[in-house]
């Protein structure tokens, strides 16, 4: 069956159609008295709004299948949106008012549990495994719900983020988090996902066997993380969940210049070696803004002196201390030490504190940037030894070109992650200039593709905001194949980012 002709309204007839799958709970209408109930569903954390025909909330995997296939068939577009705290535009409708948001709000429902022999606890919406140390959850649980489940067991899922998203976003963007150096990705923690197409059937696809190792043929759950939605809904998933770390300390180590941050990092990782848990950089613009916007963090600089540049450093266990053991805060001072006799030594001050303190300066840093002025943000990546000598380029040649344009710029720098914020006074006159921004993002992720070979897209997949540079930048060979999967997999409009041509 060919896809329908996209449809311009979305009638009374589809929206009682939908009521009738989800019910009076799982369905906002456009009805403009109540269009403050649509407010948070039209709008992105920071790229990206626009106009809902509707919300559906279905709450399950059944009727996510019933929904995707009425509007297969009514040539409705989904714009699958899970917790909405994306930041490219990839979970927001556009202007037209004819895309309807495909809300995980209630999808938190597991279905029937698989047989087996393991130790099983459950509870309304999630399902521990701890022999195969996995969870099943609904794609519409929120991170730290999953975690408050799994604390009391001893165990976290090992995704460490700012926000607060739902699992079944997370999958779509394939995030990464302040510790991918210790524990990778969220597709290096998904063992399986059930998925529904957006085709005549609304096609369920099973892929939730929960196995780390299965070679039979094509990894089909791969294709549907970090995609950003568009090849099918993610209903569903099996987590890897890891050991709740049992001790950890944690240090800010100042660099003796830029091009030390990376010898640092491999002395670190060659001394602490798997105990190394996360490497993060921070910049002084970037911690003045988070300084500025909570003024309760403590400032552990002497004087107050904030260093250009900051990293963060943390070491764990998941064990308890042993009696015979070296404590994590003793390996931490024997290393640092180590570093600083180091004849050529890279380190020009270290601090070892509370570890919650240090993660609550990092994570304060990007709600600092955003209320800093106005905000360009970039989430991009390069290899490891290219990031420093990026953000060195950037320092020489962004005033000259931009002038009076701040880098409050941090990010994971042990996995080559940057969070490239740029910052102007919101009364900076070329605001007023449509232009300015399009010249200034085309600028910086040209210099990050084309001069240093990186991606401009690190964590948040693809969304409006990034579509430009995709169009740009990926091959046309890679495009007519991903527009060929997409066809196959979800002929129906499923998202508004366009994967082929």
């Amino acid at each position: 069956m060919p896809t329908p002709t996209l449809q311009t309204l979305v009638t009374q007839q589809d929206l009682d159609a939908l009521n009738d799958i989800v019910g009076e709970k799982g369905l906002l209408r456009p009805d403009r008295s109540s269009k403050g109930d649509f407010a948070p569903y039209e709008s992105c954390v920071r790229y990206g709004s626009g106009e809902a025909a509707f919300v559906v909330r279905p709450a399950n995997s059944k009727d996510t299948s019933r929904v995707l296939a009425y509007c297969y068939g009514r040539g409705i577009t989904l714009v699958p949106q899970s917790g909405n705290s994306g930041l490219v535009g990839a979970s927001t409708p556009d202007s037209s008012g004819t895309q309807g948001v495909l809300s995980f709000d209630r999808l938190t429902e597991t279905s029937a549990l698989q047989a087996t022999d393991a130790e099983i606890t459950t509870s309304e919406q999630i399902v521990f495994d701890e022999e195969n140390r996995s969870v099943t959850v609904g794609a519409g649980v929120r991170l730290s719900d999953l975690n408050a489940f799994l604390e009391p067991k001893g165990y976290v899922f090992p995704i460490d983020l700012g926000a607060d998203p739902c699992i079944g976003g997370m999958i779509a963007t394939n995030t990464g988090g302040a510790r991918f150096l210790r524990y990778g990705d969220v597709r290096q923690n998904t063992l399986g996902v059930k998925v529904v197409l957006a085709d005549e059937a609304g096609t369920e696809l099973d892929l939730m066997s929960g196995l780390r190792k299965d070679n039979t043929g094509i990894d089909w759950k791969h294709l549907f993380i970090g995609t950003t939605g568009v090849l099918g809904v993610v209903t569903e998933a099996v987590l890897n969940v890891v050991r709740l770390p049992q001790q950890s300390t944690a240090a800010l180590l100042v660099p003796r210049d830029e091009a030390a941050v990376l010898k640092l990092l491999l002395e670190m990782e060659e001394r602490c070696d798997s105990n190394l848990t996360a490497f993060e950089g921070m910049s002084a613009e970037a911690i003045r803004a988070a300084f500025d916007h909570v003024p309760s963090l403590r400032n552990p600089f002497p004087g107050g002196d904030i260093p250009d540049y900051v990293l963060l450093v943390e070491l764990s266990r998941t064990w308890a201390k042993r009696e015979s053991e070296q404590s994590l805060d003793e390996l931490m001072e024997v290393v640092l030490a180590e570093i600083w006799d180091d004849e050529d030594a890279p380190l020009e001050n270290a601090f070892i504190g509370r570890p919650e303190e240090m993660w609550a300066l990092r994570h304060a840093l990007s709600e600092g940037v955003k209320h800093a002025g106005k905000l360009v943000a970039f989430d991009v990546s390069f290899r490891r030894g290219d990031l420093m000598k990026f953000r060195a380029f950037m320092a020489k040649e962004l005033p000259e070109k931009f002038p009076n344009v701040r880098i409050c710029d941090f990010g994971h720098v042990g996995d080559g992650g940057l969070h490239f914020n740029l910052s102007t006074s919101l009364d900076d006159p070329r605001l007023d200039d449509e232009n300015f921004i399009p010249s200034l993002r085309e600028w910086v992720v040209r210099i990050v593709v084309e001069k240093y070979n990186g991606s401009f897209s690190a964590e948040h997949a693809i969304g409006r905001s990034n579509q430009g540079f995709y169009d740009s930048y990926t091959p046309k060979k890679i495009k007519e194949l991903a527009a060929q999967i997409k066809d196959v997999l979800s002929p129906g409009d499923l998202g508004d980012v366009k994967l082929g041509e």
